[in-house]
């Protein structure tokens, strides 16, 4: 517009120009004409602004009640005007300022909440970084039923992958949701360089981690400390700050895990469909084989997206120049132990601990040695022994001396799993008991409770419950002495004497003596 000022205070603006114009604006000439007309009469040379109505905090508290449905909130809003008698927005001017001064993340985060609105935001991403310049860990629920000792579950992963590479460095599987022994048996695994983890491994300049208790106990950061890695702990609930992990986690479901017999999230037709059987399902031993070669396949073959010129993780991995800091292999072999504290003696026995007792065939000629202890943690089967004086000597390794048979676990896993089963049973019946529940209405009436009680029912109920409570309450002070026995001597009250009457003792006169 500026050009067809110029050029009509010269004079020498013409239907071309206005042509020119509204073909590179992609408007009609009609369009450029009246925009020309606006400028020559007021000098305004842009649209006008129109000004926004903010929404108002109770507005968005009610929208907030409703999940964004702007429909509610007008009925209710209506509905108290109809009362007051003034007038409320219509309805589609309400959602034209709802969607003008609400971005599309805002109205997400009320119908969705936090997650809703956190897919609107935007990242940025992290400058690019040489290989061991940071690790990330995660754990993952694995969705896929396995066979774990006769009975289906689903297993967990600890994993640490190298961000800059996408290299997974260390892998933990745990039949169960894992502890820190999970943590350090996969940091044990992604820094040790030799087989089978190698050779993707070395010391990271720095682990992240989310809040997650296990990855930030005692145990693993001075197990890292000592190797002078720090650990960072990420604001909890904001999964976009570790994203290579994140990502790993969702590539592992759809590149792998979907395909498995047992995988709890497959789409089934209509209708209730039984889960696998046992007998189909994988053991967990073919669970973690399969797993490790899919992280070899992912380490070896698959060219991430992430990576430059299309590298697998291995080929990025060997073609960064950054020096490894390898760690010896000795100085590795204690890396997941904890230490007991307590020094001990080898007795003719072995070793106790924890009120058992450990042997091995290197503990002959050794009664009577001070030692210390470390051991895995969650795990008793046996025992790393050092010497007292010499916390850095390995004495050797010390197995349980009594260890049950598969058979005997199965069994009283067995026997723990009916009484778990009985005691769920009696708290379902005592909830049902102690529960009243109501029959549906379709009226504004008073609700109906399904079962009848009658007054006899109640009262017989009610004492019985007070029997029992005063029982329970009743004190050893408050129960009455029994009667003495009948040889004792008891006390009587003193009758006072007549006048003139000589006292006598009332002992003397009624009871015998002992001697009679």
């Amino acid at each position: 517009m500026v050009r067809l000022l110029v050029l009509d205070g010269r004079g020498e603006l013409t239907t071309a120009h206005v042509r020119a114009v509204a073909r590179g604006a992609g408007v009609s000439v009609r369009t450029v004409w009246n925009w020309l007309a606006v400028a020559r009469a007021e000098g305004r040379l842009t649209p006008v602004a129109r000004p926004g109505t903010p929404v108002p905090d109770d507005l968005r508290v009610r929208l907030a009640v409703w999940g964004g449905n702007v429909a509610a909130v007008h009925r209710e809003l209506a509905a108290e005007a109809a009362e007051a008698g003034h007038a409320v927005p219509s309805l589609r001017s309400l959602q034209r300022m709802v969607r003008r001064e609400l971005s599309a993340g805002e109205r997400a985060g009320l119908r969705t909440g936090e997650a809703g609105r956190r897919r609107y935001d935007v990242y940025g991403r992290r400058p690019p970084v040489f290989r061991n310049a940071c690790w990330e860990g995660d754990h993952k629920r694995v969705p896929v039923r396995v066979d774990i000792e006769g009975h289906a579950g689903c297993p967990w992963v600890t994993w640490f992958v190298d961000v800059a590479t996408k290299v997974i460095v260390g892998v933990a599987v745990t039949p169960h949701e894992p502890a820190r022994d999970g943590v350090l048996a996969s940091l044990r695994a992604g820094i040790s360089t030799a087989g089978p983890y190698g050779p993707f491994g070395g010391l990271p300049a720095v682990v992240r981690v989310d809040r997650g208790k296990e990855f930030l106990c005692r145990t693993v950061t001075g197990a890292l400390g000592v190797f002078a890695v720090p650990v960072h702990d990420l604001p909890a609930y904001k999964p976009y700050r570790k994203g290579t992990v994140e990502a790993l986690n969702n590539a592992v479901e759809e590149m792998f895990l979907v395909s498995l017999p047992g995988y709890t999230r497959r789409a089934r037709p209509m209708g209730a469909q039984p889960p696998d059987r046992a007998e189909d399902l994988l053991p967990f031993a073919g669970f973690v084989e399969a797993l490790l070669g899919w992280v070899r396949w992912w380490n070896l073959e698959h060219r991430p997206a992430g990576l430059a010129e299309g590298l697998t993780p291995s080929a990025a991995w060997h073609a960064d120049p950054t020096p490894l800091e390898v760690v010896p292999e000795e100085q590795l072999a204690f890396f997941a132990l904890e230490d007991d504290g307590r020094v001990r003696k080898i007795s003719t026995g072995g070793i106790r601990w924890r009120r058992r007792f450990y042997i091995a065939p290197w503990m002959a000629g050794h009664v009577g040695t001070p030692v210390r202890l470390r051991y895995l943690p969650h795990y008793d089967g046996q025992i790393e022994v050092f010497c007292a004086d010499s916390p850095v000597r390995h004495l050797g390794t010390a197995y349980l001396a009594e260890t049950a048979t598969p058979e005997q676990r199965r069994e009283l896993s067995a026997v723990r799993d009916a009484k778990a089963r009985a005691l769920r049973a009696d708290l379902k019946a005592a909830e049902r008991l102690r529960r009243t529940r109501y029959t549906a209405t379709t009226t504004a009436a008073a609700p109906r409770p399904r079962r009848t009680v009658t007054g006899p029912q109640a009262e017989e109920e009610l004492a019985r419950a007070g029997a029992a409570d005063l029982a329970a309450r009743a004190l050893p002070d408050l129960v009455p002495p029994r009667e003495p026995p009948a040889g004792w001597v008891r006390p009587r009250s003193r009758s006072s004497p007549a006048a003139g009457a000589p006292a006598t003792d009332e002992r003397t006169a009624t009871e015998p003596s002992s001697g009679s």
